[in-house]
């Protein structure tokens, strides 16, 4: 008796963990004002300088603040050591190889295969990122009712076992709306569909990649500093990479001026994602320790 009660209390538990987690949306305002910030240019000049460093800092921000959300065990991707090590050479190899497939290869070939491959991510991620805003706009019972569409059989390299196909309401609707921003992506590659794929890309790398101590930030971001300038000052491989790469990697800020010379201005993905780990980092620490200090300071039972 006391067993079955026990395990109906901690199911019971864990159902409530997964609807506040599938409902969970940090930071709202920081999410809206990113919204607002992203739509702006297409109705009033906006100074592309503010623009890029508002949009930067509401990001790491936002992404911060999602990556202290409940998940489930499995679902972050802790980056050791050794990881870090090897990031700066793995980014090396990945990069010259890019370099090598632009010079000898039809550019536009390269780029169809790269939008089709990061459209079916994006596809994924806007979902992902939408599914909490959606999700909150609409009566709980409702957002989190699931439709039961099959088995997807095991992936090799990607799923461990076959994968039951349920997704909930919120998320059947953000999957809409994402298909809408993918296919006008697609047709139009619109600067606008394009920040909405990097964005929701940066926010997901940030909530779900995590660094494992302070220490491996720092290797990190040294090794990303030289790597930055061998490949930026001393080849033309960053650069002419980044002219040829036409995907979502990047977003674009239209110029209020001299828009016939320049009509937009750039930010790497990479200039918010690398940053906003490390500062997701401190945040999560500063919680866990407000936390711990918050449960010292009650009185034993």
């Amino acid at each position: 008796m006391v067993a079955g009660t026990r395990a109906a209390v901690a199911k019971a538990e864990a159902e409530k963990e997964i609807e506040e987690d599938a409902l969970y949306l940090a930071a709202p305002l920081s999410h809206a004002a990113l919204l607002l910030l992203a739509v702006a240019p297409m109705v009033m000049g906006v100074e592309a300088n503010f623009n890029i460093l508002a949009t930067a800092t509401l990001a790491v921000f936002a992404g911060a603040h999602r990556s202290v959300r409940p998940v489930a065990a499995g679902h972050t991707e802790a980056m050791t050591k050794q990881d870090a090590m090897r990031f700066p050479i793995i980014g090396s190899c990945v990069l010259f190889s890019f370099f090598l497939l632009f010079k000898f290869l039809p550019k536009d070939l390269v780029n169809k295969i790269l939008t089709g491959y990061f459209v079916l991510l994006g596809l994924v991620a806007l979902t992902a990122t939408m599914a909490p805003v959606l999700g909150r706009c609409m009566p709980k019972s409702v957002a989190l009712r699931q439709m039961y569409f099959g088995v997807l059989p095991k992936i090799p390299f990607i799923t461990d076992a076959p994968q039951r196909v349920e997704p909930t309401v919120a998320e059947m609707l953000s999957g809409a709306v994402s298909v809408g921003f993918c296919a006008w992506y697609v047709l139009e590659k619109h600067w606008l569909a394009n920040n909405a794929l990097g964005m929701v890309f940066a926010l997901q790398g940030i909530e779900f990649l995590s660094l494992d101590s302070i220490q491996v930030g720092a290797i990190l971001l040294t090794g990303l500093f030289f790597y930055d300038i061998f490949w930026v000052f001393c080849t033309p491989v960053m650069v002419t990479v980044a002219k040829s790469f036409d995907a979502p990697i990047k977003l674009l800020f239209p110029r209020a001026l001299d828009a016939a010379s320049v009509p937009f201005s750039m930010l790497g993905l990479g200039d918010i994602v690398i940053p906003g780990i490390y500062v997701a980092l401190a945040l999560r620490m500063d919680r866990a320790r407000a936390a711990a200090a918050a449960a010292a300071a009650q009185p034993a039972p």
